[in-house]
């Protein structure tokens, strides 16, 4: 590029398919469960370790949807497909969540390439995708999941043993299982599964179902095909 009676000035090139990450992008987050407890530690924290773009929100870790959390993991997917590495600097790992939350938010990192930086707590430190904190987290996911179906399907036995049904039954859909359906055949997780479903009757409706009730509708859909299958 080159102006009248100027030198050349070469503009920026593209990002090349396998081209090695350009320049380090450091994310922060902040969070606190309540309106009346204070920000200021971990933004001190935030900023004494070199971050200057912070996104911080008071709601609960209970909330099924922190607007916050979301925004900065979906920039930090952005900033990554552009070439640069990214890393989401947290002051500690609970700020994120606990137990599967933290582990499926791990995987939405990891599918990104995103990495981890917890400043203090238990998992202190720098964390590559590839990582073995990662590795740990997605294997408590899934000890996690496995969990959870346990223990659904023991309640739903319960249930229909005394003729009742539990849990969901009514937010969900043909139309929601034929896209969840095809979302996972994407290889999507279920918290990103259940960011794209919509449920459209009842008290909820207009809201996204859980996780937990898109893999309790999965799960019986595959129980039925299985069923039908062995007939």
């Amino acid at each position: 590029m080159r102006n009248p009676g100027s030198a050349w000035t070469e503009l920026p090139r593209p990002v090349s398919a396998g081209a090695e990450p350009v320049g380090h992008i450091r994310l922060g987050y902040a969070r606190a469960s309540t309106a009346r407890r204070s920000l200021d530690a971990q933004l001190d924290s935030l900023a004494a370790g070199g971050v200057t773009r912070v996104f911080s929100e008071k709601i609960s870790a209970r909330a099924t949807k922190r607007p916050e959390l979301e925004t900065v993991v979906k920039l930090a997917g952005e900033i990554r497909s552009s070439g640069a590495a990214v890393t989401l600097v947290v002051h500690e790992h609970k700020r994120l969540g606990r137990g599967i939350e933290l582990a499926m938010l791990a995987e939405e990192l990891k599918a990104s390439g995103v990495g981890l930086e917890f400043l203090t707590g238990e998992l202190k430190g720098s964390h590559d995708p590839s990582g073995i904190v990662f590795t740990v987290l997605a294997a408590m996911s899934g000890m996690e999941r496995e969990y959870i179906r346990d223990r659904t399907l023991e309640g739903h036995e319960s249930a229909r043993k005394r003729g009742k049904t539990i849990g969901g039954a009514g937010v969900t859909d043909p139309d929601m299982l034929s896209m969840a359906l095809h979302l996972r055949d994407q290889e999507m997780s279920l918290r990103d599964i259940a960011k794209r479903l919509v449920i459209t009757t009842g008290t909820k409706k207009g809201q996204h179902p859980s996780p937990a009730t898109v893999m309790r509708m999965l799960r019986e859909h595959d129980e039925k095909a299985a069923t039908t299958a062995s007939v």
